[in-house]
């Protein structure tokens, strides 16, 4: 099975229902899967073939998801881009990924035309919108296309997404992922369309984020109805869940903690909502915490995995977010709320493995690895860090150190290169967040390592207080010394107004190594 199997399968059984909802438009998974084909046919026009690529720049939208199926159904690889990046990133992307189409949306219209002398590969630029010099009109060449199905040759090896890692130091990597690695998820994890059942999902990451992309196709694969934001706020998010009756919702932890904190949060009905998942950066346990009380209805998963493992490969489940049972119960939960990400899902193989590439036992540290379908086959045009990242076995080594407890649950201790050795302990920065993050007077901290004479490195705290609130550094380091072992303590603090974080709210700690360090 192919994701284009997908759109096909589920428009043929529950044909008008709706698939996507975006700013008040309704599409029903006919509609989609018919401008799909015509998406395909007027990109095969234009040469589009097996292999090609097909890049698209542009905030979520229904067209996106159109642009993805017409482009699957060529056999060819669709290459979604971030719209924060710069021209000299754009450049480069467009030129590693051997881009020959771009659809871009009508705001970032100045950005490609910047990087245009740079990606001498690019045939043809499509606009959506008003026609631009230079650029096709996206509806005028769907209209004038051929609403023919178009049926795939493919296999599942065969690669439909081409998705750049948005990495702290380098150039982006680029992760190419395949019908199988999706079908594959898909299969063990999302029920198949029922025509008596409906439910409706709200998407507010991005699509050049592989959540946000397996959000779609996990919708679509369901024959679940998906509303759609262009851009994340809270006030949008609030109203669209109640206007639409949200079952279920994805975010990432950034995304929660401001829903919940929104002065209009108790407005709102949100009494549809019976799920939320959340992932892609360190979830504080006072945020989740708050979640849970505040939404008593709502069930929560947190979800785990990257972009070179098509998205979710751990999970912490309904289950393990019900803060209910015996005191040494609760206990438990809460540490695993803390800094668990949960238990491998049905379909993947999840290890921890120590320098030399060996399995390790219970709770030994080490790197967290994944192997299976799920798992890309390389880095596009980078043997060398395919080498660095890949075992001879087939391990993915994700770059995250952690460690397995005696049942199952996997625990994150850091980055590789974000662990802080002092005077040969290893120190995890999340651990010492976490209790940073449990004082009254702490929004968010993040914890680095620096540069000390006597023992290396030394643990540094980077502190945003909540508004209104004063604290000396001495209050807060004495709180980790009652709270942490000696040795992991932080011994500076710093205080700032906000912590840098890319786009999907991981604290970028390179950039505070370089301003703190």
């Amino acid at each position: 099975m192919s994701t284009v199997d997908f759109i096909s399968l589920t428009s043929a059984i529950v044909p008008e229902r709706t698939a996507l909802v975006v700013e008040g438009e309704r599409f029903s998974f006919y509609q989609v899967a018919e401008r799909s084909n015509k998406v395909a046919n007027a990109l095969r026009s234009l040469g589009v073939g097996h292999g090609d690529k097909v890049a698209m720049m542009d905030v979520n939208c229904a067209q996106f998801v159109e642009a993805y199926f017409g482009t699957a159904r060529l056999g060819a690889v669709f290459v979604p881009m971030n719209y924060r990046a710069r021209q000299d990133e754009l450049s480069y992307l467009l030129q590693h990924s051997e881009t020959s189409v771009v659809i871009v949306g009508e705001r970032y219209v100045d950005l490609v035309n910047s990087a245009k002398s740079e990606a001498p590969g690019v045939k043809h630029f499509v606009v959506l919108g008003k026609a631009q010099s230079g650029m096709l009109s996206y509806e005028d060449i769907i209209s004038a296309a051929s609403d023919d199905e178009v049926f795939p040759d493919l296999v599942p090896e065969d690669v439909t997404l081409l998705l750049y890692t948005a990495g702290t130091t380098g150039r982006p990597k680029g992760v190419p992922l395949t019908h199988g690695s999706f079908e594959s998820y898909m299969a063990e994890n999302v029920s198949p369309p029922d025509m008596e059942i409906e439910e409706t999902n709200l998407l507010a990451v991005p699509l050049y984020h592989v959540a946000g992309f397996q959000a779609v196709l996990a919708a679509i694969y369901g024959g679940r109805t998906l509303a759609m934001m262009g851009q994340f706020d809270e006030e949008g998010w609030l109203t669209i869940v109640e206007r639409e009756r949200v079952n279920r919702a994805m975010l990432v932890p950034t995304m929660l903690k401001r829903v919940i904190d929104h002065p209009s949060f108790g407005k709102h009905d949100l009494s549809s909502l019976r799920l939320v998942t959340y992932g892609a950066a360190s979830m504080p346990l006072e945020v989740i915490k708050k979640a849970i009380n505040v939404m008593p209805g709502v069930k929560f998963i947190n979800a785990f995995g990257q972009t070179e493992t098509s998205s979710t490969v751990l999970a912490l489940g309904p289950e393990d977010h019900d803060l209910s049972g015996t005191p040494k119960e609760v206990e438990k939960k809460l540490q695993r709320l803390s800094s668990s990400i949960g238990k491998p899902l049905p379909g993947a193989e999840v290890a921890v493995l120590d320098e030399d590439g060996n399995l390790v036992g219970p709770n030994k540290a080490g790197v967290i690895a994944v192997r299976g379908q799920r798992v890309m086959s390389g880095y596009w045009k980078d043997s060398e860090k395919t080498a660095q990242s890949m075992t001879t076995s087939g391990w993915l080594k994700t770059g995250d150190m952690g460690w397995q407890d005696e049942d199952g649950y996997f625990f994150l201790a850091g980055r590789g290169d974000d662990m802080i050795i002092r005077g040969g302990e290893n120190i995890s920065p999340e651990e010492v967040e976490q209790v940073l993050q449990a004082h009254p007077k702490v929004e968010e901290a993040a914890v680095i390592g620096v540069t000390d004479p006597e023992w290396g490195q030394q643990p540094k705290a980077v502190v945003v207080l909540k508004a209104g609130q004063q604290a000396a550094s001495e209050e807060l380091m004495e709180h980790c010394r009652s709270n942490l072992a000696s040795f992991k303590r932080p011994r500076d603090v710093v205080f700032v107004g906000s912590l840098p974080r890319n786009p999907m709210g991981k604290v970028i700690r390179k950039a505070l190594r370089e301003m703190y360090g």
